[in-house]
């Protein structure tokens, strides 16, 4: 009953004009960020958060929401027509998607993929008002020690998962935990890191590290050229084709349930769900055309890589613990706008967050009517020259970023950081464990300490509860997936040199 509750509490702000406008423009600006190869919804976000700051909460969060599942959808388009897919889960959907452009079925490929991804997305929408309530509820029994192993393993998971070097992973996460200590001790009082900076005396703006790691080293790539869009090549005629509708409803309720699941575990994301999903269909298929431009190819990945959007969002808001890149560029937008993820975020700011889950909802629906409209127009984006859309970008960021705070000092950092971004994707470090641990650094080191006041100093009470000892486990075997991955590599690598041995 408190569910309902609520979202009928919130059912009259998110129908207000502000929240409609923000959703229309945030879905718009998604499916065009998306559709431009090498952006991504982390980076459409990151550009908007400071440009949200003098916004609602809700507004804000009602304009992410369209960011994040137009972009989604929005990455088909260049991986139907140009086989490049325009974000890292649109990967799975060149397989069919672009043989059936190169077959003349273009429309028909768009089509398919824009009623997939609108079905995937309203499907996690749902489970996210469903499932997050109840686990918000479970989560309120955590107490410190709990609540430091629970960042602990979201700050492992992502580091040894995310990348196929967890080594990689752990430098990011020690950057970002770094970053995270910049400031005043909130327990002692005693500045950290600071540099006899006054402007480091409040920490880094979760804004300027945002913007800086995900924005600036795509603007960069573009400045620099690296483009790989052919516009030659694009595609959009052929007669419109009679689609079996029918035949794709077992594919979309067997890819949502694969979305819904990859979702739910942190550091995965769409393009594992895609190209599980992708899998799964060719598995169960009996077409001699999978692979060859099959519409269940289609339909697989790209309404379980949106099943995933809203499910990452999951652990974010009830546990703090941001499934993927995304979700943790999103709850430092909500930090910034004065809402804590966790459950006190349910009891505290119960409308705003049933109302963020209802956009979610809102703008899969939106997505599907905004991308039939447009769907020429979103085509066309991929003709904007590289070289005008790096400095577009660039502007964008330096005017929000300088908003926030009126400080050129912010300004600068950004910059400084995008620089470090832009070089840690030159050498292959993934930044989504520095996000994370900038956002659950803090936590960890806060309930570690609280814990170790409550038992006087003895450190077993952080194996106390049941709790502890679980996520204890998690990491332990987190920490081994690594090793057990390094062992199969090296026997099928021993099984293959047998045979030329012998």
């Amino acid at each position: 009953m408190d569910i309902l509750a609520n979202i009928w509490a919130a059912l009259p702000l998110v129908f207000s004009f502000d929240v409609m406008l923000a959703m229309v423009l945030g879905t718009t600006v998604g499916i065009a960020v998306g559709a431009l190869p090498g952006l991504s919804a982390t980076m459409g976000i990151a550009v908007l958060i400071p440009l949200t700051f003098a916004m609602s909460p809700l507004v804000a969060l009602g304009m992410i929401a369209g960011i994040y599942n137009g972009a989604m959808y929005g990455g088909s388009i260049p991986a139907i027509l140009l086989r490049i897919p325009g974000t890292p889960a649109g990967i799975a959907t060149v397989f069919d998607g672009y043989e059936m452009a190169r077959q003349g079925r273009a429309r028909a490929a768009l089509d398919i993929s824009l009623t997939s991804s609108a079905i995937g997305s309203a499907v996690s929408a749902i489970a996210l008002l469903l499932v997050a309530p109840p686990l918000a509820a479970v989560a309120l029994k955590f107490g410190p020690a709990d609540y430091f192993w629970l960042a602990m393993f979201g700050m492992m998971t992502v580091a040894v998962l995310i990348s196929d070097n967890p080594a990689k992973g752990f430098l990011s996460a020690c950057f970002g935990l770094v970053i995270g200590l910049v400031g005043i001790d909130s327990m002692t009082g005693t500045e950290r890191f600071t540099f006899d900076q006054l402007n480091l005396l409040s920490g880094i703006n979760i804004i300027v590290l945002l913007t800086g790691l995900y924005a600036i080293p795509p603007a960069v790539g573009l400045l620099l050229g690296q483009s790989d869009v052919d516009t030659s090549r694009l595609n959009f005629k052929g007669v419109k084709e009679r689609i079996d509708w029918a035949s794709l409803v077992p594919v979309w309720i067997r890819s949502s349930a694969i979305g819904l699941f990859i979702g739910l575990i942190p550091a995965l994301g769409g393009n594992v769900a895609a190209i599980l999903a992708w899998n799964e269909q060719r598995r169960v298929s009996k077409s001699p055309n999978y692979g060859k431009g099959a519409p269940d190819g289609l339909a697989a990945p790209e309404c379980a890589n949106n099943a995933d959007t809203a499910a990452t969002l999951i652990p974010a808001l009830t546990l703090g613990v941001p499934g993927n890149a995304v979700a943790a560029v999103i709850l430092g937008a909500m930090l910034v706008h004065g809402l804590k993820p966790g459950p006190e975020l349910f009891r505290d700011n119960a409308t705003t967050v049933y109302g963020f889950m209802l956009t979610m909802l809102i703008t899969s629906g939106l997505m599907y009517v905004i991308g039939k409209l447009g769907a020429r127009a979103f085509v066309n984006v991929l003709r904007l020259p590289p070289l005008l859309l790096g400095p577009m970008i660039l502007a964008l960021t330096t005017v929000g970023v300088y908003a926030v705070q009126n400080s050129m000092f912010d300004v600068w950092l950004m910059l400084g950081f995008g620089l470090i971004g832009f070089a840690m994707e030159r050498m292959s470090i993934p930044t989504a464990p520095a996000v994370l641990a900038v956002i659950l650094g803090p936590m960890a080191e806060a309930s570690f300490r609280r814990a170790l006041l409550i038992s006087g100093g003895e450190y077993g009470y952080l194996f106390s509860s049941a709790i502890s000892i679980t996520l204890v486990v998690l990491i332990v075997l987190m920490l081994l997936t690594p090793v057990v991955r390094h062992i199969r590599a090296r026997q099928r690598r021993t099984q293959e040199e047998l045979p030329s041995g012998s």
